[in-house]
């Protein structure tokens, strides 16, 4: 195991104490009682963990691709077994994204949820841990505990919080992401069979046969082709996105749905590589019509909240895009705009939360002329627009360059195709900011309370300020200078790249080899013949 691991040099387990932390933070409101109390609580514990993460980018070695800040445990020696969690270039800016995003959703949420408050903070602290376990698992059986264990606080999320169709949208939820759960552990469990290990990294290395890695790579894309979602799989994401409260919506876009790309990157690349070449052509088809059908759905909605989840998978299928395209300018563009996504993304349905708890409605309809009277809100708003169509100097300008400059340079007729994926976006976004900043053309927005009055229409608070001042940073250091981001993953991704090469080459050179013998063999039988 030495030669993939780095082991901590802290002298302080902080994988482990991130993974812990929410969890008694959990225990410890159960036994809490006030709703003001609570919500101070789950931001403290939610501040805590991102405060106790800051090292894992400041401390993290650049030059090299082994796994860092390990922590080895031996758990079930008889099926060789071990509790192992540690992060690479790809992983450490997903747990980072996802400890700076939840103390956002609790913020988010603190005059939104107006029920259970108790049983709220509880399973969104539990919903922090399994997401972190997804991220830090260096065990296939530890990733499928908590990839598993993150579906039951997003039902409850959903299912208890959610809208007038929560029950249909939770149930929706949890049957697809479950069923594509299956086939993944059908996968790790046939991995261990032929190999002995649930070890990840040691998984990566090992030469399966190319009608293995095909079972391989079908089962576990499958259940990461859902959870992105791709086209055709991509039906439970605006259904759960409408029905969710905002702090269930921030957690499906900015975090949820990366696991999908952290799946491919980390299961299917290097422990399929021969499949993942031959699968290629069909993933990039896949990715470019989620491309395409996203920004179109997006393009004739009314509703907000629905317009931005069919937004994501537009975006998400340029994630899927890039990194299909095997190259290095690919792999790093989704690697951006995952962490970009999850930022503007995350904003928009914040900013959506703010102005349905003032007009009751999501219709872009009855949200109209917001720019007379909030004019901050407007602000932002028209930053984080101007990001997700990715407008240059923004955050997904930077991403969605590094995929379609990894498209054209390997393949131009696919960076041709996902250009109009990157005009509808600006169709749609553009459209959605004029309606609801300027546009009062339908003449029935309604504005504040039940009786329409423009003037209770108030502007963003304190609270609200903080919160998407906070995101607004990030859409401009990474669309300003994006280097200390793309420095932290040139190394792993290198590496993981180096992996995909010297797999298919492998597996190429025994197929090689078998058509020669088969030859030999068939011209000896055609000289014994006569």
């Amino acid at each position: 195991m030495e030669k993939y691991l780095i082991l901590n040099t802290l002298n302080f387990p902080i994988l482990s104490m991130l993974l812990l932390i929410p969890v008694v933070g959990a225990v410890v409101a159960m036994f809490l009682r006030g709703d003001t109390l609570l919500k101070f609580w789950g931001l403290a514990v939610t501040l805590v963990t991102a405060v106790i993460s800051l090292p894992l980018w400041s401390r993290f070695d650049q030059t090299t691709a082994k796994y860092q800040f390990v922590e080895l445990r031996h758990w079930f020696p008889a099926l060789n077994l071990d509790y192992v969690v540690g992060v690479d270039g790809i992983s450490v800016l997903l747990v980072l994204l996802t400890t700076l995003v939840m103390p956002l959703c609790i913020l988010c949420s603190w005059t939104y949820i107006k029920t259970r408050m108790k049983e709220f903070i509880i399973v969104t602290l539990l919903m922090e841990t399994a997401m972190l376990g997804v991220f830090v698992s260096l065990n296939t059986v530890l990733f499928y505990i908590f990839w598993e264990g993150m579906l039951v606080p997003m039902y409850l999320i959903i299912a208890i919080w959610g809208g007038d169709r929560k029950d249909y949208a939770s149930i929706k939820f949890f049957l697809y992401t479950f069923a594509g759960s299956i086939f993944l552990l059908v996968s790790i469990v046939a991995m261990y069979i032929t190999t002995g290990t649930f070890f990840i990294p040691e998984l990566m290395d090992h030469n399966f046969a190319f009608s293995y890695q095909m079972w391989i790579f079908l089962a576990c894309a499958l259940g990461f082709a859902i959870k992105m979602p791709m086209f055709p799989f991509h039906t439970w994401l605006p259904a759960a996105h409408v029905q969710a409260p905002v702090a269930g919506s921030v957690i499906l876009a900015s975090i949820l749905l990366k696991m999908g790309g952290y799946g491919f990157l980390r299961f299917c690349l290097p422990m399929a590589p021969a499949a993942t070449v031959y699968c290629m052509p069909y993933l990039i088809i896949m990715s470019l019509v989620s491309i395409i059908v996203g920004g179109y759905l997006a393009l004739g909605q009314s509703d907000i909240k629905k317009l931005i989840a069919y937004s994501s998978v537009g975006h998400m299928g340029f994630v899927t895009l890039g990194i299909f395209l095997l190259n290095d300018a690919g792999i790093k563009g989704a690697m951006l705009q995952m962490i970009n996504h999850g930022v503007t993304t995350g904003a928009l349905f914040i900013l959506i939360g703010l102005i349905y708890e003032r007009t009751h409605s999501r219709e872009i309809s009855d949200n109209s002329k917001l720019g007379m009277f909030m004019p901050i809100y407007v602000t932002f708003l028209g930053i984080f627009s101007l990001s997700s169509l990715a407008f240059p100097g923004t955050n997904s300008f930077v991403g969605e360059f590094l995929v379609l400059f990894g498209a054209f340079d390997k393949y131009p007729l696919v960076g041709a195709l996902a250009i109009p994926g990157a005009i509808l976006a600006a169709a749609y976004m553009l459209r959605l900011l004029q309606k609801m900043v300027w546009d009062d053309s339908d003449g029935h927005g309604h504005h504040g309370d039940d009786h329409g009055d423009e003037h209770h229409l108030t502007d963003c608070n304190f609270r609200e300020f903080i919160q998407l001042a906070f995101l607004t940073v990030f859409v401009f250091w990474i669309g300003l200078h994006p280097t200390p981001l793309l420095d932290m993953m040139d190394t792993s991704v290198a590496h993981l790249i180096h992996q995909v090469d010297a797999g298919s080459a492998v597996q190429e050179a025994v197929h090689h080899g078998e058509h020669h013998a088969l030859l030999n063999q068939a011209g000896a039988w055609v000289k014994n013949l006569f």
